[in-house]
């Protein structure tokens, strides 16, 4: 569980640098296309990845392209999402997709059911219905764009998924594939940023790049630390899958309420509440 718990400090210090760099004002889209550089750099001479010992061939392509794809444009569509549906649909969005790892920890990963580690993933689940930001006021003038934030819930659950599967894969070491899912993402990117650039005549947001780099240093620790979570609870998807949400819900909440000076009804409040008791039910049972 260490690794867990120390890839939701990383994945909470995404959504912090992403925040303050908003504040500033600073183009978040770009922002989030120049952190893979810095990612694939830093898992090349850290890491040192062996390519050696393995070929083309021996890649699971089908895991890794559509990985490569969702990884750089989500973050996109998480922005449309909440300017064309609103935070509420948004973050209920993120939130549900937990459904879809959980669903194939058990029909694609064959995970046996343990009762006690299910009761666990329950009151995870019920946390998840309280820590939704019910309250806020949305905008809700397009009530029927609902394809973002289905994009959003789709592809969430899918990259969980996906990284599963990289963890179990044994034709290609993990460190190798986290390699290679990291430079196939880079070129997505920047042909993204090319497009926004040369196409849209969208300015280049110099600010970006700086505060890009320094996201591609966190989200590079997230992702190793979330694969090294699953590889080392391999027969347990649904502990990694629930303790990771909900333990993102958990510090997320803290964060906000500390550093942020944000606001928790009493219904975020229960919700918080209930997610620790969730990862503690999940841990220790």
């Amino acid at each position: 569980m260490i690794y867990v718990f120390l890839s939701v400090i990383f994945s909470v210090t995404v959504s912090i640098v992403i925040k303050i760099a908003r504040s500033r004002q600073v183009d978040t889209q770009q922002l989030v296309l120049w952190n893979y550089p810095i990612a694939v750099l830093m898992t090349y001479f850290l890491l040192k990845p062996d390519l050696s010992n393995t070929t083309i061939q021996q890649w699971p392509l089908m895991i890794y392209i559509p990985l490569a794809i969702l990884l750089p444009t989500l973050f996109i569509f998480i922005a449309l999402a909440i300017r064309t549906s609103g935070i509420v649909k948004t973050d209920i969005a993120q939130r549900l997709s937990l459904f879809i790892p959980l669903i194939a920890s058990f029909v694609v990963f064959g995970e046996a059911v343990v009762w006690t580690k299910m009761i666990g993933i329950g009151v995870g689940l019920v946390a998840i219905v309280f820590s939704i930001s019910w309250n806020k006021q949305v905008n809700d003038t397009q009530k029927n764009v609902w394809i973002y934030p289905f994009v959003v819930f789709l592809g969430m659950g899918i990259i969980d998924v996906l990284f599963k599967q990289i963890a179990q894969h044994s034709g290609v070491p993990y460190l190798t594939s986290m390699f290679i899912v990291f430079v196939l993402s880079m070129l997505v990117a920047f042909g993204i940023l090319a497009y926004q650039v040369g196409i849209l005549k969208r300015n280049l947001d110099k600010n970006a790049i700086g505060w890009g780099l320094l996201l591609g240093v966190f989200n590079f620790g997230n992702i190793y630390l979330y694969m090294k979570a699953h590889r080392a609870l391999p027969d347990n998807p649904s502990i990694v899958f629930t303790a990771m949400n909900i333990g993102v819900i958990v510090l997320g909440g803290i964060v906000g309420i500390v550093l942020f000076k944000e606001k928790l009804s009493k219904i975020n409040q229960i919700g918080l509440f209930l997610a620790i008791i969730s990862v503690l039910l999940i841990a220790y049972l």
